[in-house]
């Protein structure tokens, strides 16, 4: 029976793995050992992020709206209260954009909200 080499397989899957960390530092780029580390440290962090992520912007956007409904002259929660009430479905996201792009829009909707109370 032939001897099995397994260099050939052996020298793809490293190539892989170094290719999946160009880009980090030093050794975590170029030694296999350290590379194998670090990218399984990185999808780690990469996974949680991207969940972390939707939760800052959340909270960019409700930062935002907070900001732009104080200049109008009524707090954030006395806002979502007023849209519910006014039956306005419009988003967070929308939200923050109309207060950024568009303040004489987001005035509006402000006043409409004020008259439900």
């Amino acid at each position: 029976m032939a001897k099995i080499k397994h260099s050939v397989a052996t020298r793809r899957r490293k190539k892989r793995l170094l290719k999946k960390t160009k880009g980090f530092w030093g050794d975590r780029s170029k030694q296999y050992r350290q590379a194998r580390r670090a990218l399984a440290k990185a999808l780690v962090y990469a996974y949680r992020d991207r969940r972390a992520k939707k939760r800052t912007t959340r909270a960019l956007w409700i930062t935002r709206i907070n900001a732009a409904c104080r200049q109008e002259g009524i707090t954030y929660s006395q806002f979502t209260s007023g849209l519910k009430k006014a039956k306005i479905g419009l988003n967070r996201k929308i939200l923050a954009d109309l207060a950024v792009r568009d303040p004489q829009v987001f005035k509006k909707i402000v006043e409409a909200t004020k008259g439900t109370r």
